[in-house]
């Protein structure tokens, strides 16, 4: 459990029966796209993001996007083009 999902119970600002939030990163070389979460939180959801970004780089993942979701768990945490079957 992260600091702010600790400071955010803490505080009583955690919301039962609520969905979580994914980041959900595309990227078009290699064409993929990552759920990242769950989070409890939009704030805990972006302060993670950049750490993910950085490891993508670090891959020399190209044409990354970046959409933050709250949705139940995607049934595929990661995509990629090369996998789908068509």
């Amino acid at each position: 459990m992260s600091f702010a999902t600790k400071l955010f119970e803490i505080l009583g600002l955690r919301k039962e029966n609520k969905l979580p939030y994914w980041l959900q990163i595309s990227t078009k070389v290699p064409n993929c796209v990552y759920y990242f979460g769950p989070f409890d939180s939009s704030i805990e959801a972006k302060a993670s993001q950049v750490g993910y970004i950085e490891d993508l780089m670090a891959e020399n993942a190209q044409g990354i996007h970046i959409e933050l979701k709250q949705c139940l768990q995607p049934l595929k945490l990661t995509i990629c083009e090369s996998e789908e079957i068509f």
